[in-house]
């Protein structure tokens, strides 16, 4: 593991990376197949990214590129996982601040595209990957890589939220996947009042980053959106945000479907019911799946299904978009090389590649349907539809603010459900931060 406060205290040298990526994964990092003399030959480049384990890792992958060719040698910083995501983020902003250039290219949360597109320190990619490459990609995924009108980072691999079931519940029931948040709530009641679960329906109501995430796909669910496509219009306080804000107070306190306790719950403490045999219903992230197969761990391995989340009459289903993706340093020396990487690292091939080696989801759909992918991951074939409806959080570099103010209005709401009023301040707070 590299020495974060290292990284980030002192000046990002090459010595450093080469150091870095030596402390983070060993002497395996660098591939003795590629002698010094033929890397100094190369342009030099460095990669700095959180890391995710599985068969292979992301530092390997990036040695596979360098053997694949000789004219770039790529070296690897390994910052934390996404779970630290906050020491990630200081890392990549202490550095990037500098503007000298490295590391060449980084992987970023969706939810820092805008504050670092904004700041100058991504380089904007259109002229490298224009419209028909573009179209390769799930929308929602281009949508939150691009910052007033530029796309300033190329999608990597994506994550949503979904919803899972209790198939064995469904079946003895005689009911269907829910399609609607109504048949939803009819289900779950159904179920609950039959003794066959003790819960309907569990969420994230935690006031923290993740009720953001549950709220994005209620109001996606109802048409509505919490910040225009122009970074300034805020549509929180509208028809759509309410009716969503409204179903998820009314979950608890009018259909009964949700504990109070999901109000102090983020992912794991509502995962824990659910793989327990507790629920009908779950809305979680793709993590939860492998947990709820696992015997040793889940009360309901074999009994699980996932589908998209609801929606309101005539309206979509909703996904909030999670997942890091690539971005190139504005102030880089070597652009074609780290074009090059990036090109690469986003191809199908490397992406089936990191889909069944590490685990993460393509953000390419084609990618998918690879009879690879489906023998060797057969549950992220079943999310393609899932990601098909993945939607932003506001793309806007004053995020940070916005989502303290949504979070703080949202929470409040739930608890009081006097919704209308609670949005109406969060649409005036979050007015004067963005405009």
């Amino acid at each position: 593991m590299t020495n974060i406060k290292a990284f980030s205290a002192r000046p990002f040298t090459r010595r450093a990376a080469l150091t870095a990526t030596g402390l983070a994964l060993g002497t395996a990092a660098l591939p003795g197949s590629i002698k010094r003399a033929r890397a100094a030959d190369r342009t030099q480049i460095t990669f700095a990214s959180a890391n995710f384990y599985g068969k292979e890792t992301i530092g390997q992958i990036a040695d596979i590129y360098n053997q694949s060719q000789s004219k770039v040698q790529v070296t690897y910083v390994q910052l934390p996982p996404p779970s630290s995501s906050t020491e990630v983020h200081q890392a990549l902003v202490q550095q990037l601040a500098r503007r000298n250039g490295t590391p060449d290219v980084f992987t970023q949360d969706v939810i820092w595209i805008a504050e670092f597109a904004s700041a100058g320190w991504a380089l904007p990619l259109d002229s490298y990957f224009g419209a028909s490459v573009q179209k390769d990609y799930f929308p929602g995924l281009i949508q939150a890589c691009t910052f007033r009108g530029k796309l300033t980072a190329l999608p990597w691999h994506v994550d949503s939220g979904m919803l899972y079931y209790r198939t064995d519940l469904l079946q003895k029931a005689g009911a269907q996947v829910p399609t609607t948040w109504q048949e939803l709530t009819e289900t779950a009641q159904k179920i609950q009042q039959a003794g066959g679960a003790k819960f309907g329906y569990l969420w994230q109501g935690k006031q923290a980053e993740v009720l953001v995430c549950d709220l994005v796909e209620v109001v996606g669910s109802a048409g509505g959106g919490i910040l225009a496509p122009d970074g300034k219009t805020v549509l929180i306080a509208e028809a759509p945000a309410v009716e969503a804000v409204q179903f998820m107070h009314d979950t608890i306190a009018k259909s009964k479907i949700s504990p109070q306790d999901v109000l102090s719950w983020d992912e794991e403490p509502s995962r824990g019911p659910f793989t327990a045999g507790d629920s009908v219903f779950l809305r979680n992230w793709s993590y939860v799946y492998k947990i709820a197969e696992d015997q040793t761990a889940s009360s309901i391995a074999g009994k699980v299904g996932v589908a998209p989340l609801p929606h309101f009459p005539g309206k979509q289903s909703a996904a909030c978009l999670g997942g890091y993706q690539y971005g190139v340093n504005a102030h880089t020396q070597n652009r074609e090389a780290a074009i090059d990487f990036i090109t690469w690292m986003s191809s199908p091939d490397t992406q089936l590649r990191i889909a069944t080696g590490l685990g993460l989801a393509p953000t390419r759909p084609a990618v998918f349907d690879q009879p690879e992918l489906i023998a060797k991951q057969p549950f992220m074939h079943t999310l393609k539809d899932v990601f098909v409806g993945a939607t932003p959080r506001p793309v806007t570099p004053l995020y940070p603010q916005v989502t303290l103010a949504l979070q703080s209005a949202v929470s409040r709401a739930l608890v009081n459900g006097n919704v209308q009023a609670e949005l109406n301040r969060a649409k005036d707070k979050i007015a004067a931060i963005v405009g």
